[in-house]
């Protein structure tokens, strides 16, 4: 796998080993683009808004695609995702969410919301290593907007 353009990834995930299974999985199917992590949705604003310790462009590069958990302590996932397109210079960023529930209506409202793609994480923790190798096949292949 060629590395995408040397886009950064914005993992927002507050479960340390979901973190980490993510990052290793992405990184088996050789995906070296950065990723950078924050742990719950203030932190994400944060970071997109480049605001806090998250101030300045070194601190926090723009992401070109975030990886997002929908239950987040602080602000949950979707409204982050709200957030995040109803701003201008941040609505043209892809955003892909991950939850461990795949209920219909949630999905729904994700889509509704503005996301880009709805990953669920299931409990296996083999069959969650898999979705995420061919969500790395996936971001091998496709064209991600430019971002500001």
């Amino acid at each position: 796998m060629q590395q995408l353009s040397a886009i950064t990834i914005l993992l927002v995930e507050d479960d340390d080993g979901h973190a980490r299974l993510i990052e290793r999985n992405l990184r088996k199917v050789n995906l070296i683009n950065p990723i950078q992590r924050v742990a719950d949705g203030q932190e994400a604003l944060d970071y997109l808004n480049q605001q806090g310790a998250y101030a300045g462009d070194e601190a926090a590069p723009r992401p070109q695609l975030v990886l997002l958990d929908i239950n987040l302590p602080r602000i949950d996932g979707i409204e982050v995702l709200e957030r995040v397109k109803s701003d201008p210079d941040l609505r043209s960023i892809p955003i892909i969410m991950l939850t461990s529930t795949d209920t219909r209506a949630e999905i729904e409202r994700c889509y509704k919301a503005g996301a880009s793609g709805y990953v669920a994480k299931p409990v296996n923790i083999s069959s969650l290593g898999e979705k995420l190798r061919r969500l790395g096949l996936f971001l091998e292949i496709v064209e991600l907007p430019a971002v500001a």
